[in-house]
């Protein structure tokens, strides 16, 4: 009976996550307001659009297409776009959007207007017309035309090229699968290409797709250009347009690998398991297994090609005092402008650790060089990029970051073949760059080693001296300290600054917000301490206004412009102030451990170094305007499937050098001062509770002082360690100090004061007082910094 009641309860749970899209019961999300454009943001979303670009193919010169020829454009994609994938990361209400028939117009090509209108009939009819679903059930595709052999035949007449396009979406709350229509073709587009191939002599292929799809069809037909699109925002058709014409020159670069099939990707058997994801594959995951097995590869990491050709060349290499430094000169030796991305991989000794035969280190984009231009590139590799976690004492050093000895090269080139070799170094001895601390082991959990670590580790109480009517601008102003400020708290206000408000949409903020901390009561706010509004995300603001389409997280990594990305989101911040916005809830920076992760589109990469900077220089965008970012989801959120219950198993390595090793490069470089937990559990316990992670790790390690907060609701627990502690109360032990969006419930939006979280204070092993003073701490500190 037990047992069927909790199957009940679970199915139940199920059930209202899948309702409330997670908690996202509101108003329906439809745009009100003016159609306001931030000035200056339309020509950075086109450019980043332009430069996320992939050539995959371009035999014989089919691209660029010259202005007098004629094309005939196959697939309802040119009228049903996918601008962007679904769900919190895409759910945006840009203020235009250019398809790609509109591009072509503006770029002045001619495309067969008899083969444009069939498609407008038919895509237009009410049994045809694209249904974007609903919550957690979007369409991974919209079912193709059926194309007749006469209408194909015809239109190679009067036609001197084809282009086809295929196109992919999925979202939160949906993985991709392996059928038809999701990562594989259907009958209908296999018949499409199979035609358009036999009639026409020049085929480009157009991908406007969110995730890596199978492509080993791209070897069955006579096909000449493939452009891996993406989706590219509001500015897609002219983006796509201007770099099918020529006008701009393509220089995106992949930032996973493809592989000729699905079962050749290392997780392929370890992906979806609806309770335990094994990530089996350690941290050989993309091109750190693929470089070892290249007869699977189809286009390696870091490959794109461009209309021109580039010579790159080493002038000079040194290693002192811990870092390699080089000055490579890349020359345009082609016959068009355009920009190219230097790769540097690092090659490391064999020992006792196994290693992957490339690792990237360094990356940097070129300006755009005119024909026969030369740029000089200076970058600098710290030896620590090159190092491996010893998660077992075999090296001599345990849970630490070690050098290996033997000889250490470096190695350039525009993909992970790179072999241009630019220098080496030597170590006569294994040498600790990093010593860490065992953490996040799912054996420790609930154990006294783990309890007695945290105990050691309280932080001190502050007195309380009861309200002073001082104002948080007391301390901005320097009138008093923080600590005296927070001594006057008390503990319901302490409570209070550990909860959010809204329920997806507070009255505090405008409409279609994602919720509000801080100041969410009356006797908060009468200490001078706002609200703070939140809102989503990685396409742009998530709002009921017209706001910025961005491209998809995966098309901007692929730009490998740190200092493009840094622009446009700093343009992304200008409008978050704009719109009464705080906090917008990206980057989302999770790894592409697997192509059919539902998320993937607005994540960016399966190389956590490329993950980790594209990140991080988003995140000093958006705060270089005075609002905040927040990058999620953190860690190991790389399925989508019972995300809310779903444990990633993950050895000590993987994780350090893998799946936490982005987040580490964008706390460090872009010290954003919001961070985001995510659903699912890491090694047995949810990263909303995990002490080792957001304390042991993100706190202790890193020195990470900002303010961590909860994604959406999260699950009822108790701690194993300290019985008393349950909810909240063992959520602020962990030192993630906000649940958002306030509520265990999904249903409640108002906030309601949480009695269980102080019901442990005062006891022994129960909840301190000075912990909820940390917490509240970490949320003032970034508060301070908006007024």
């Amino acid at each position: 009976m037990k047992r069927l009641k909790k199957i009940l309860t679970s199915t139940a749970q199920r059930v209202v996550d899948y309702a409330m899209g997670n908690g996202l019961m509101q108003e329906e999300n439809i745009a009100t307001g003016e159609r306001y454009i931030t000035p200056g943001i339309p020509e950075l979303v086109r450019v980043c659009a332009e430069e996320g670009i992939v050539l995959l193919k371009n035999e014989e010169n089919v691209l660029p297409l010259n202005k007098d020829e004629q094309i005939a454009i196959f697939g309802r994609c040119q009228l049903d776009w996918f601008y962007v994938g679904y769900g919190s990361g895409g759910d945006v209400h840009p203020p235009y959007n250019v398809s790609l028939l509109d591009g072509f117009k503006n770029v002045g090509i001619s495309y067969d207007e008899e083969i444009a209108n069939l498609y407008e009939v038919w895509c237009n009819s009410p049994q045809h017309k694209a249904d974007h679903g609903w919550w957690g059930h979007w369409p991974y595709n919209h079912p193709e035309m059926p194309l007749e052999t006469e209408v194909v035949e015809t239109a190679a007449k009067r036609n001197d090229k084809a282009v086809v396009i295929i196109g992919r979406a999925a979202g939160e709350d949906r993985d991709n699968q392996l059928k038809e229509g999701c990562y594989y073709l259907t009958e209908e587009e296999h018949n499409m290409l199979k035609l358009v191939s036999h009639y026409f002599k020049k085929i480009i292929v157009i991908m406007n797709c969110g995730n890596i799809i199978d492509m080993s069809w791209t070897k069955q037909y006579n096909i000449g250009a493939i452009l891996y699109a993406w989706q590219l925002g509001q500015e897609s058709g002219n983006a796509v347009a201007n770099v099918l014409c020529g006008k701009v020159s393509p220089s995106g670069k992949l930032t996973d690998t493809i592989a000729h099939a699905y079962a050749d990707y290392p997780s392929s058997n370890h992906f979806g398991n609806m309770d335990n994801t094994e990530y089996h594959e350690d941290i050989f995951v993309g091109y750190r297994y693929f470089i070892s097995h290249p007869e699977k590869i189809l286009f390696p990491f870091g490959y794109g090609l461009s209309y021109t050709t580039f010579d790159i060349k080493v002038n000079d290499f040194s290693h002192i005092d811990g870092y390699a430094k080089l000055n490579i000169q890349v020359t345009n030796t082609g016959g068009y402008k355009g920009k190219e991305v230097v790769q540097i991989y690092g090659v490391q000794p064999s020992g006792k650790l196994e290693k992957a035969k490339k690792v990237l280190v360094a990356y940097q984009k070129t300006k755009e060089l005119a024909v026969g231009e030369t740029q000089i590139l200076e970058l600098e590799i710290a030896d620590k990029m090159l190092a491996s976690y010893d998660d077992t004492g075999v090296t001599g050093f345990t849970d630490a970051f070690v050098l290996e000895s033997g000889t250490y090269q470096l190695v350039i080139g525009n993909s992970v073949l790179a072999d241009l070799l630019a220098g080496e170094f030597e170590f006569s001895e294994t040498i600790l760059i990093e010593q860490c601390q065992k953490a996040c082991i799912e054996e420790e959990n609930g154990s006294n080693i783990l309890k007695e670590r945290i105990l050691q580790q309280l932080p001190e109480e502050i007195p309380t001296t009861g309200d002073k009517g001082l104002q948080l601008s007391d301390v901005k102003e320097g009138k008093c300290s923080m600590e005296t400020f927070i001594a006057q708290l008390s503990d319901k206000e302490l409570s209070d600054l550990t909860h959010g408000e809204g329920g997806m949409g507070s009255s505090l903020g405008p409409a279609g917000n994602a919720g509000a901390f801080g100041g969410i009561t009356e006797e908060l706010r009468a200490k001078g301490i706002p609200a703070v509004i939140t809102a989503d995300g990685p396409a742009g603001l998530r709002l009921r206004r017209f706001t910025t389409l961005l491209p998809n997280g995966t098309s901007i990594a692929c730009t490998w412009n740190d200092e493009l990305v840094e622009k446009l989101f700093a343009k992304v911040g200008e409008e978050t102030k704009h719109f009464g916005v705080d906090v917008i809830l990206s980057p989302g920076m999770n790894i592409h451990r697997n192509p059919l992760c539902g998320r993937n589109f607005e994540y960016y990469s399966e190389d956590p170094l490329l993950s980790g900077k594209i990140a991080a220089a988003a995140v000093r965008g958006i705060q270089s305007m005075g609002v905040s970012a927040c990058p999620k989801h953190f860690a190991c959120n790389n399925q989508e499937r019972n995300r809310n219950q779903n444990n990633s198993q993950v050895s000590q390595r993987a994780l350090r050098e893998i799946y936490l090793k982005n987040f580490e490069i964008c706390i460090k470089e872009g010290k954003p001062y919001n961070l985001m937990t995510s659903y699912n559990k890491l090694n047995g316990v949810w990263c909303h509770y995990h002490y080792d992670l957001v304390t042991t790790i993100l706190r202790g390690e890193w020195k990470y002082e900002g303010n961590v907060i909860t994604d959406w609701w999260m699950r009822e627990e108790t701690s194993p360690e300290f019985p008393l502690l349950k909810n909240n109360a063992y959520r602020v032990r962990a030192q993630v100090d906000v649940l958002m969006p306030g509520n265990m419930s999904y249903t409640k939006k108002s906030y309601t004061y949480d009695r269980q979280q102080l019901s442990s204070v005062g006891k022994k092993n129960g909840l301190t007082r000075a912990e909820l003073q940390r917490s509240a701490r970490n949320v003032l500190e970034f508060v301070i910094k908006l007024l």
